[in-house]
């Protein structure tokens, strides 16, 4: 009876060795691999040039863009939302930098340009008022003075004809009128053939220092047109002269 315990115990631990072994050698069951997540977006890029880069004040400038993988822009300053490609017209009263910042799936991107604004160079003055060829003659001509009834080139008038002769040199396409005049003495056709004689020592007196003849007219006026009327010597001295006058006609 005990052997048939023993027996009995010995099958039963076999049993139990196979049933644990075929256990172990069990197929096990594996779990699938988590499908594989979408590639996530490349980051947007973008470009943006001024042209022309720098500017005068009052003038403009264009801004041109581009961009990839971008869904929206904006440019910053003032110009504010814009396509993601495109260019704008900006005319900035300082120098500004621009940016653009572009948005899209894979995230934002920027890039600046700058437009320099420059002081345009103040206008030029104006040019001087032009001064007649007669402005100058009457204002750069000496008279010549003579004493009481004479009509010989004193040393005074000599200095005055000198110096119109430099004048005249320097414009040749003037011509001229030698008026002589008198004083009040005298008699009228006697005063009359005196500044005849004073008119022409004046046009000898230049004529030698090489004014053509050709360019010169005289007159005489005698006492008729006096350049002053008080009956002082120092006002008869102003009436004794050769005036030089603009012109080949009296004036």
């Amino acid at each position: 009876m005990a052997d048939r315990k023993r027996l009995l115990a010995v099958l039963v631990g076999l049993l139990g060795v196979i049933l644990l072994a075929g256990a172990c050698h069990k197929k096990k069951i594996v779990a699938p691999p988590p499908p594989t997540p979408p590639p996530k977006p490349a980051a947007p890029t973008v470009s943006i040039s001024a042209e022309p880069s720098t500017i005068e004040q009052g003038q403009s400038s264009t801004l041109s863009w581009t961009s990839t993988g971008a869904t929206s822009a904006d440019v910053e300053p003032t110009v504010g939302s814009v396509q993601v490609q495109g260019s704008t017209s900006v005319s900035p009263s300082d120098s500004t930098t621009y940016t653009i910042t572009v948005t899209g799936p894979g995230g934002t991107a920027s890039d600046s340009a700058r437009v320099t604004v420059t002081t345009p160079p103040p206008p030029p003055p104006p040019a001087p008022p032009a001064v007649s060829e007669e402005q100058l003659f009457n204002e750069n001509v000496q008279q010549g003075y003579f004493d009481f009834d004479k009509s010989n080139i004193r040393p005074d008038a000599a200095d005055a004809l000198e110096h119109d002769a430099a004048f005249l040199k320097a414009h040749p396409d003037i011509n001229f009128t030698i008026e002589g005049h008198c004083d009040e003495r005298g008699s009228e056709q006697y005063n009359l053939g005196l500044g005849d004689r004073r008119a022409n020592s004046a046009k000898n007196f230049l004529v030698n220092l090489g004014i053509s003849a050709d360019r010169i007219t005289t007159i005489s006026y005698g006492k008729d047109r006096p350049f002053c009327t008080d009956h002082t010597e120092s006002c008869w001295q102003r009436n004794r002269t050769a005036h030089l006058v603009y012109g080949t006609e009296s004036q």
